[in-house]
């Protein structure tokens, strides 16, 4: 898995390659973002979701975590949309 920023990420395995667009969001910090989508796609393999949709909950992840300010935890409510 290549994360590139605001181009998204790739991920190359045998069977070729899987692009996600990343998610347009307003950008308060980069700290951690990148620990927190390879934190999301471990555990969303973990509980053996498809490469893609393990790709879409991190993507996701790591959008919520660019948009606080420093190092932060993202919640399973953040990620499920609910109201903070």
């Amino acid at each position: 898995l290549v994360t590139r920023s605001e181009q998204g990420m790739t991920l190359f395995t045998d069977a070729g390659r899987e692009h996600i667009d990343a998610q347009a969001h307003e950008v308060f910090d980069v700290s951690g973002a990148g620990d927190t989508v390879l934190a999301t796609l471990a555990v969303s393999r973990a509980i053996d979701l498809p490469w893609a949709e393990a790709m879409a909950w991190a993507n996701k992840a790591g959008g919520i975590a660019v948009g606080k300010l420093g190092t932060s935890v993202v919640t399973a409510a953040e990620l499920a949309g609910e109201p903070s």
